[in-house]
């Protein structure tokens, strides 16, 4: 029986139960001074307790998708995702505060590891300020590649999330090390953050009136700022953006919204229009025409197919935007411009170790899309 089998859940729950009330009955008898009733005592409580912790576990899974399958949940998932194109063919506004190395082998040489750098930025029109992490691959740092320009990837989490988490948990930097030492993409300059610039307040990146002015931040300042201190490639084509959960909303819309910025942008386990509640507030003040451009299928059924592509994940099994994302595969082919392709797990919650499994075929497919010049 699976992970989020109810017969999973009712088992739990007719167990937690059923120990409940022998507890309850045998009590008495338990209530000797003996060894043997106190063990009884003991191992009966226990039991209880670890019973109704499990079914409230199994509760909490089954309604927010954490994990899908046992193998998912003791991290043993470890196929990576596989890329499927649907197009018909394969001192300043940024200050540098710390730096840190690459966890890879001879990571403390940014010649041979490149290197992490954290940095805070300013946005020049929108006056927003968040940190960042910037991740610089070893050809940055060498010097046959002195006059080089790289293409850059925004990578931001989910919400609330936190950059770190980019690094330690979902292992960014790492990954990109590997591959482009492998030949499997080029080297790229990765830009770190969470879409929360106005914490705790969850802003979906929009330009809220009166407000924080997320989406402009994303589409103007933030590579404004990275362009201005790091060689990165200024013609169009050159940006890309990836994202998870909410960070994957914003990727999708800031590249169907912006395409003269995002070149590519990849969703992973994303939806497709911004909620509002109690972590967001009011986001659009009663703006129809603003709360219609954050809904990503009302955008692409009523305006201008954009010249970007575009990349979505889901799983069969354990995902909840399964449905829904197989409904945007099918709006965007319908669009001449835009181009569209997919990573479909067969089982995968929403959580970290689904997303390091589609992050090296993320990787890949955005390097393949984007300039260095």
């Amino acid at each position: 029986m699976g992970l989020t089998s109810n017969k999973v859940l009712v088992l739990a729950v007719l167990l937690a139960v059923l120990l409940f009330v022998g507890t309850v009955w045998w009590w008495p008898w338990l209530a000797r001074r003996n060894w043997r009733a106190v063990s009884g005592r003991v191992g009966l409580l226990l039991a209880t307790q670890v019973a109704i912790f499990a079914s409230i576990g199994l509760f909490a899974n089954q309604a927010f998708g954490f994990y899908a399958s046992w193998a998912d949940l003791f991290g043993q998932e470890s196929g990576e995702g596989v890329v499927i194109d649907h197009n018909g063919s394969g001192g300043g506004p940024l200050q540098v505060v710390d730096t840190q190395q690459v966890n890879v082998s001879g990571g403390s040489r940014p010649q041979i590891g490149g290197q992490i750098q954290k940095v805070d930025i300013v946005g020049r029109t929108t006056h927003i300020a968040t940190p960042a992490y910037v991740y610089l691959p070893p050809e940055y740092f060498q010097p046959q590649y002195r006059t080089r320009t790289f293409p850059a990837a925004t990578v931001l989490t989910g919400y609330p999330g936190t950059a770190e988490a980019l690094i330690k948990g979902l292992h960014y930097p790492q990954t990109a090390h590997e591959m482009a030492k492998n030949g499997k993409m080029q080297p790229m300059i990765l830009v770190m953050l969470r879409p929360t610039v106005a914490p705790p307040r969850d802003t979906e990146c929009v330009d809220i009136p009166g407000g924080p002015q997320a989406e402009s931040f994303f589409a103007k300042d933030l590579p404004d700022a990275v362009s201005a201190h790091y060689r990165v490639g200024r013609k169009p084509g050159s940006w890309g953006i990836i994202g998870d959960s909410t960070g994957g909303y914003c990727a999708l819309k800031l590249a169907i919204h912006h395409p003269e910025v995002y070149a590519a942008g990849a969703g992973l386990s994303p939806y497709y229009k911004a909620p509002i509640d109690p972590t967001t507030g009011d986001l659009f003040q009663g703006n129809k025409a603003l709360q219609n451009s954050a809904d990503l299928r009302w955008y692409l059924k009523n305006k201008p197919a954009p010249d970007t592509s575009l990349l979505v994940s889901s799983s069969k099994l354990g995902e909840a935007n399964y449905k829904a994302t197989l409904g945007f595969i099918d709006l965007v082919k319908s669009k001449q411009l835009t181009r569209i392709s997919s990573i479909i797990l067969d089982s995968g919650g929403h959580n970290f170790n689904t997303w390091r499994r589609e992050i090296p075929a993320t990787l890949q497919w955005i390097s393949g899309r984007l300039s260095d010049r």
